[in-house]
């Protein structure tokens, strides 16, 4: 009960304020240029560390671009231009299929 409660509670296709969530935050993303993933702190999160380390080295370089970017922005208190902020895909996750793998590994042991 409670788990299909908070499905749909999450779920920005059924629930109207849960698609403006989404929506604001998709835009405030792309207005930096990041990914959601990119929001994980691997300092805070052993399994987000040791995902980071599996990934390989040009999608862990293009996180670290993405970041000094957004950092960049933000001092000086800019946005991306428009025409980049239409390319951004901010929810296209590269993490969950490392972090799913590393669960697998977690529960075989």
């Amino acid at each position: 009960m409670a788990s299909s409660w908070m499905q749909w509670l999450t779920n920005p296709r059924r629930n109207w304020f849960a698609a403006q969530h989404y929506e604001a935050l998709s835009n405030r993303l792309k207005k930096y240029g990041l990914r959601y993933d990119d929001l994980y702190d691997p300092m805070y999160d052993l399994d987000i560390k040791e995902a980071l380390t599996r990934l390989p080295r040009e999608v862990v370089d293009a996180r670290n671009q993405r970041l000094k970017r957004a950092m960049d922005l933000s001092m000086k208190h800019e946005y991306l231009p428009e025409d980049l902020q239409a390319l951004q895909t901010p929810f296209r996750s590269y993490l969950k299929d490392m972090l799913a793998l590393l669960g697998a590994i977690r529960r075989m042991v």
